[in-house]
């Protein structure tokens, strides 16, 4: 009998088949081994050794989901220059040095001062300890990559230069889990860094959380964020053919229960919207979507606000999140969760249930399919409550298990941060209203998690990710420039 996990994995596959993700720029990442030239011509050995050390860790690297600048080898300040040029010029998001023994900081500093960007710092000796009575001298300085250490710490601090470091054995599977971390939490700095997130309509008025300043997530992460208005969005609908919109209910049929309450006139309009969804995401190079439009009386842009829902699962099921009520610090950090493979769909807090300590929480509009325990469900609505308009929903509960959420809080001097909490989706009843809901245990009084999560800056919505992932938001934060807080 197929389990729940092989369900999930099938149901996986055939989304990912269906809704091929976008392509994107992949992550950079630089790499450069180095040691003290003074020690070659003293230990001849010693050198080969240590390089047979650097190929391995470079193949490592390369089997990473990430695009590799190896620097090469150094041996002293003119070569670290050198290496210091070429990775600048590779607008890396993450690089690496692997100190394979002893070598002078001023042959790294100038990696890190020149390239501006995020450093990593390894050291990796060739196994787990030394063989006392058979080392000399020239075997031993191959175990001596933590010697320095201290020292690049030192010296990056004084020159405010935040420092990271994996110490750890060539082959020791915990280090390398260690060093995949930030290698994703360097996805998240490449998805966000480059990032184009729309923002299409106007901010839900009266909600002041929500309200962010686009300037402020390109001083931050260096994101671009393009101004859209509905008639972009209606200029493509009127564009889409008949056939184009049976075509996309085809593949809505595909992917989602149907409920009887489903009207055909909306759901084809739906069908519509998403078709021309598309287009204007590929128009204009999105990575992320943000929008609201509140309408009046059953006029266009309020039919195709309350159009967007399917359209924009859709996408969000493809990597480019999408987010209701102008949500644009959200749909920054649905993308982040999408970074690290994680999800990520648009969630807030619906109820308290303080019988079974959980959490009741989700949104109604856009969600992300990838994240449900079941096949995702259209349901038609009548009233969209708090919005303008009918039409089609989706409604699922989240996978059980472990899931994180992760919002962007903003503090009195505008700066952001990323605020997370770790919790385990549970069954148990569930409102079937067309919302994407899930039961979160965060173990502890369901009340207590909200006053502490509530107090930290984040806004009424977040992002909601399958499995645990505070480590990676974590120095994804540290890699960012940004606080990171956890409840």
């Amino acid at each position: 009998m197929a389990t729940t996990a092989d369900r999930t994995a099938v149901r996986t596959a055939a989304l990912h088949d269906l809704l091929p993700p976008v392509a994107r720029r992949r992550t950079r990442i630089g790499l450069v081994a180095g040691g003290l030239g003074t020690y070659w011509p003293q230990f001849p050995g010693l050198l080969p050794q240590l390089k047979e050390s650097a190929a391995y860790v470079a193949e490592r690297f390369r089997a990473m989901d990430a695009e590799v600048t190896d620097a090469g080898f150094v041996s002293d300040a003119q070569e670290g220059a050198r290496a210091a040029e070429q990775l600048r010029r590779a607008d890396c998001d993450l690089i690496v040095l692997f100190l394979t023994t002893y070598l002078t900081s001023s042959m790294v500093l100038p990696i890190a001062q020149r390239s501006h960007t995020p450093v990593l710092v390894i050291d990796l000796q060739p196994s787990e300890r030394m063989d006392h009575a058979a080392f000399d001298t020239g075997a031993w300085l191959a175990y001596c990559g933590q010697c320095p250490v201290p020292e690049v710490g030192n010296v990056f601090r004084r020159a405010g230069i935040p420092f990271r470091s994996v110490s750890g054995w060539l082959r020791q599977e915990s280090a390398w889990r260690r060093i995949e971390q930030w290698i994703r939490a360097a996805h998240i700095r490449a998805a966000l860094r480059h990032a184009r997130h729309g923002l299409m309509g106007h901010v839900y008025p009266g909600m002041l959380d929500v309200q962010t300043d686009p300037t402020l997530l390109a001083t931050t992460f260096g994101s671009h964020v393009e101004v859209l208005e509905f008639d972009d969005l209606r200029h493509r609908v009127e564009r889409v053919t008949e056939a184009e919109t049976r075509e996309r209910m085809a593949l809505a049929r595909h992917i989602f229960t149907l409920d009887e309450s489903v009207v055909e006139e909306d759901f084809a309009w739906g069908a519509t919207v998403s078709v021309a969804l598309d287009r204007l995401v590929a128009d204009f190079e999105l990575d992320s979507l943000a929008y609201y439009h509140r309408g009046l009386d059953g006029e266009l842009h309020e039919r195709l606000g309350a159009g967007m829902i399917l359209g924009a699962s859709l996408l969000t099921a493809r990597g480019v999140p999408a987010a209701g009520e102008y949500e644009l610090r959200t749909s920054v950090a649905q993308l982040a969760s999408q970074s690290v493979g994680a999800g990520g769909s648009f969630t807030e807090i619906q109820a308290l249930n303080f019988e079974d300590g959980v959490v009741e929480m989700g949104h109604d509009g856009p969600a992300h399919l990838a994240v449900g325990a079941r096949d995702p469900l259209l349901r038609g609505l009548g009233v969209y409550h708090g919005k303008r308009g009918w039409g089609v929903s989706v409604e699922f509960d989240v996978r059980h298990g472990p899931v994180t959420l992760l919002g962007l809080g903003q503090d009195a001097d505008g700066s952001l941060a990323f605020v997370t909490s770790e919790g385990t989706v549970v069954p148990g009843p569930l409102l079937e209203i067309g919302n994407t809901t899930s039961r979160v245990d965060f173990g502890r009084d369901p009340g207590e998690w909200v006053d502490a999560w509530s107090a930290t800056g984040v806004g009424h919505h977040w992002s909601l990710a399958v499995g645990h992932h505070t480590a990676d938001f974590r120095a994804a934060a540290s890699l960012l420039g940004i606080d990171h807080r956890e409840v």
